[in-house]
Parts: structure tokens; sequence; C-alpha cells
């Protein structure tokens, strides 16, 4: 799989100077920005179908679904939701690989276990009413995969990101989105260009499907919780900026 190639051996860093070795990775990070260039046709058509279902069902949730460095970019994307916009926190769920320990450390196997996603999809009741957005970017976790066939099974809306354009998840989802970033610049480590571009897609994502419902004017957050006194003064800057258009 793409992911997984080995860089050529012009661009093995440990065989350079930190500085070379630092431009070559940074370089190499440049390849996620033409990904998404290439996704954005697939990334445009999930928004409008994703804002759509939000719109038109105020059940709708928003479940992100992943392993490893993928389940935490969904989860960091998702918990910033209610504070940038205030969307609802029983909104958003999550189907993670290996359950909340696996956000901050490694739980050896869990991608692979493909009988979580029974439990966890019972458990936070997953139905017609969700819209499901799973990421792996290999595009062939067992744990991922699992995710959206019981996704199709309950009638969610499935979206599937995969880094690798052969990837299996790309099979079981309504819609797809291929961010095809190739090897990494240290062989396998997906927690670098392939991340970026899963967080650059999220950003994309949910900042345009918070937009069309209506979360932002005139380029100002106009729902975001001001839970500092920092966001408290920028409140009312924004509410009078709006005030005088």
């Amino acid at each position: 799989m793409s992911t997984e190639n080995r860089p050529p051996e012009n661009l093995w860093v440990d065989k350079m100077s930190i500085d070379k070795a630092t431009q070559v990775m940074l370089d190499n990070q440049e390849k996620s920005i033409w990904a998404i260039q290439k996704a954005l046709p697939q990334i445009n058509i999930v928004i409008s179908k994703i804002y759509e279902k939000l719109k038109n069902n105020s059940k709708s949730r928003l479940i992100f679904a992943g392993a490893g460095s993928s389940a935490r970019i969904g989860v960091q994307d998702a918990v910033e939701l209610y504070p940038t916009f205030g969307w609802p926190k029983n909104r958003v769920g999550f189907m993670i690989a290996g359950g909340k320990e696996a956000i901050t450390t490694s739980v050896e196997g869990a991608e692979d276990n493909i009988f979580d996603p029974h439990d966890i999809a019972d458990e936070i009741n997953l139905s017609s009413n969700d819209i499901l957005i799973a990421l792996a970017a290999s595009g062939n976790t067992p744990f991922t995969r699992e995710c959206l066939i019981q996704s199709n099974l309950k009638n969610s809306l499935s979206i599937a990101i995969s880094n690798n354009k052969e990837g299996l998840i790309l099979k079981e989802a309504n819609h797809c989105i291929v961010l095809d970033t190739g090897y990494e610049i240290i062989a396998g480590s997906t927690r670098l260009k392939a991340a970026t571009a899963q967080k650059i897609c999220l950003n994309i994502l949910s900042s345009m499907i918070m937009t069309k419902l209506g979360f932002v004017k005139n380029g100002l957050m106009t729902h975001f919780i001001p839970s500092n006194q920092k966001l408290k003064k920028r409140k009312i800057e924004v509410l009078k900026q709006i005030k005088k258009i």
C-alpha cells in the first residue's frame, strides 16, 4: 500500500544533517496539500451530503470512527465543534478502537478487533439519523472497516476517508474521500503527512458544514462559547461588528 512504501534512498533522513533532514520532511509534508487539492471534488460532495442531513434532522449526530492517529485526529476535530460553533455535545459521538484509553496511549491489538464495533454501535445507539465519518490512513484497518459495516446495517450516512486509494474501507461507505499522500518520509509513520492531510480535510469539512448551518456570519464565529475572559471580550466585539453590518 502507498502509505507503507519505503522512501527512496536519497530521502533517508537518518543519513542527513538536521538542516537537510528537516527541509526534506517539510517538503514531504507539502504533499498533504496536493492530496487535499485533488480530493476537493469529493470533499465538496461530502460537505453537501452531511449538511443536508444535519439541516433536515435535529436528531442527527456526527460520529467519528478510527484507530490510532486517525482516531485521535477525529476526536480533536469533534471536540472543538462545541467551543468553536456551539454545536451541541450530544450531537457528537465516537467509535474508537481501544476506547477512551486509546486517545492518550496505544492499546495493542485494538485496531484488529472486529467485534468491538458491534458493541459500540449498540452502546451509542447508532441509527439512520447519524453520520459516520471513518478515517484510516491505510484504508484497511479492520476495526474501522467494521464500523462502516455496522453503520450501513443501521442505515447511517457513511463517509470513508482513506490515504490509500485501494483501501478496503472505501468499498463500505456511501461516500468516499481519498487523500493519496503516498509514502511517508519515515516509512509507515502515518502520523506524518497522512495525518496532516486528514486534519486539514476534517477542518475543511466541519468548518464548512457549520458555516452552511449558520454558525458563521461575515467570516465571524457567531456561536462560539465564551469560556474565559479573552473569549468573553471577543464575543462582545463579534456581536458589535455584526450589528454594524
